[in-house]
């Protein structure tokens, strides 16, 4: 990953000046590291006619997708679809942004310290990317730049030289030059609109990367015509993050307007002494409705199948009406953590009668799991591959046969209302799948038919009347005249 920046002097006014803006000395060549790699900064050429500046990012793969667990939080889509093999160490994105503005920081705050009027003076300059992601083409590209004072070049990349009627690809070679900006100007428009362009970053956005926004943004931002764009790109498309910030820059607009400060005009509501209640965590809320219709049922013996790390078997610790939970989880490690949470080594001879935590996998029948009142299934069919649905029907609908099932399930179609999750992710990595509202029913249905169960549907957390709730429970009922038929064959 590559950019440099050119500019050039007189003898008056050498171009070697750029060294003391970027407080690096044109005769050295140094390295600084970074989470995700090592950044090189160094002056090809440097004399008082021209100097060039370089910044080389050398990306370690490897660390890239530890840190990000390949999945690129709110980042990189690329690194997502291919962990080792993508173009994150080539083409310009957030990464080199976030160099430039550990590089370069003092520079983008405009501050000189050895020759302090050199800051404010514009220069002439030359940007080079060799190649950026341009998510929108040179269209985009010319209508980010152009309203900032700089002259253009964007060149396509085709996808292969050797065969033109595939076409462009994605990238572009840019080249922006600019006599009227200082270099911070220059420094901060890169910062912004690189990751804007390649329309993804490779960390979290927090809420503070409004104010990295708004600082970066400062005097080009609130007036410049794809505003939202830029906004809603740079904070990842998080909507309330971009309300957010739509908002300051509005009274950053108005205060510019009326000459006046912000803090003058935003001070018609008073602050609010009082704090709104938070709407409970998705997880609790899933919790409770199985609670409910555990109790609805009138389970004692319940199985957790899928355990995890056991939070809703201490939840049914807790109602003494449960004689006899049952937690099962493939993983030991879960079960190790499971135990640690219900503190086992240390409960009481009464208490610890009630509990077990098994090994075992759902893929197979298995005898210890028959004869309960109830079995869980919270959040665990997603995790199994589909082949392997109809084994996992059969262990627990087909041997096992609960009086009631419990299952519940992400409902995809909520995904759109999850600001912090991308386009086309899934919730967690390690889902297989994710079933929209009716691939659930269809499949709870046929699968209560197959066995003898009626199925009712229950909606957990917000029901959103376009795209339903945020999880789906299906609450399956063993028909009681099969349970007599099954008792008298026996």
């Amino acid at each position: 990953m590559f950019l440099t920046l050119t500019t050039t002097g007189t003898p008056e006014r050498p171009a070697t000046d750029l060294g003391y803006l970027l407080h690096k000395h044109p005769e050295k060549s140094q390295a600084f590291s970074t989470s995700f790699g090592t950044a090189h900064v160094l002056y090809p050429e440097a004399d008082a006619e021209r100097c060039t500046a370089a910044l080389l990012l050398e990306v370690d793969a490897v660390a890239l997708v530890r840190r990000g667990k390949g999945k690129g939080r709110g980042g990189a889509p690329d690194a997502a679809l291919a962990q080792y093999v993508n173009d994150r160490p080539y083409a310009a994105s957030s990464l080199l942004a976030v160099a430039l503005s550990s590089v370069f920081s003092s520079g983008m705050r405009g501050v000189c310290t050895a020759r302090p009027e050199l800051a404010a003076r514009p220069l002439p300059l030359r940007v080079e990317v060799p190649s950026l992601l341009a998510r929108g083409g040179v269209a985009l590209v010319r209508r980010l730049f152009e309203p900032l004072g700089w002259d253009v070049t964007a060149e396509p990349v085709p996808l292969d030289e050797r065969f033109p009627e595939w076409g462009d690809s994605r990238y572009v070679r840019l080249v922006l030059e600019s006599a009227t900006l200082t270099l911070a100007e220059a420094l901060r428009h890169l910062y912004v609109l690189l990751p804007v362009l390649d329309d993804a970053k490779h960390y979290w956005v927090a809420p503070d990367e409004v104010d990295k926004l708004l600082r970066a943004g400062e005097g080009w931002l609130p007036d410049h015509p794809e505003q939202k764009l830029i906004t809603s790109r740079y904070l990842a498309r998080r909507w309330s993050l971009t309300r957010a910030a739509m908002e300051r820059l509005e009274l950053v607009r108005l205060a510019e307007t009326d000459d006046s400060e912000v803090e003058e005009i935003d001070n018609a509501v008073a602050e609010e002494t009082e704090t709104e209640e938070k709407p409970a965590p998705l997880a609790v809320r899933r919790r409770e409705a199985i609670l409910t219709a555990l109790r609805a049922a009138g389970a004692t013996r319940v199985l957790d199948l899928g355990c995890g790390q056991g939070q809703l078997v201490q939840a049914l610790l807790k109602d003494p009406a449960y004689t006899e939970i049952v937690g099962v989880d493939v993983s030991v490690r879960a079960l190790t953590i499971a135990g640690r949470r219900l503190k086992l080594d240390r409960m009481g001879e009464r208490q610890a009668a009630r509990v077990k935590l098994l090994q075992g996998s759902l893929a197979y029948t298995d005898s210890r799991l028959k004869g309960y009142d109830a079995a869980v299934l919270s959040e665990v069919v997603e995790h199994v591959d589909p082949p392997r649905l109809p084994a996992l029907e059969y262990a627990v609908f087909g041997a096992a046969r609960p009086r009631t099932v419990l299952v519940t399930t992400p409902n995809v179609e909520y995904n759109v209302r999850w600001e912090s999750l991308p386009a086309g992710h899934v919730r967690h990595g390690d889902h297989r799948f994710e079933w929209t509202r009716e691939e659930f029913r269809a499949w709870a249905v046929a699968v209560a038919e197959r066995h003898g169960y009626g199925v009712e549907f229950v909606p957990v957390g917000p029901d959103d009347p376009e795209v339903g709730p945020p999880t789906q429970m299906a609450v399956f009922a063993r028909d009681v005249t099969d349970g007599k038929k099954e008792a008298k064959a026996a």
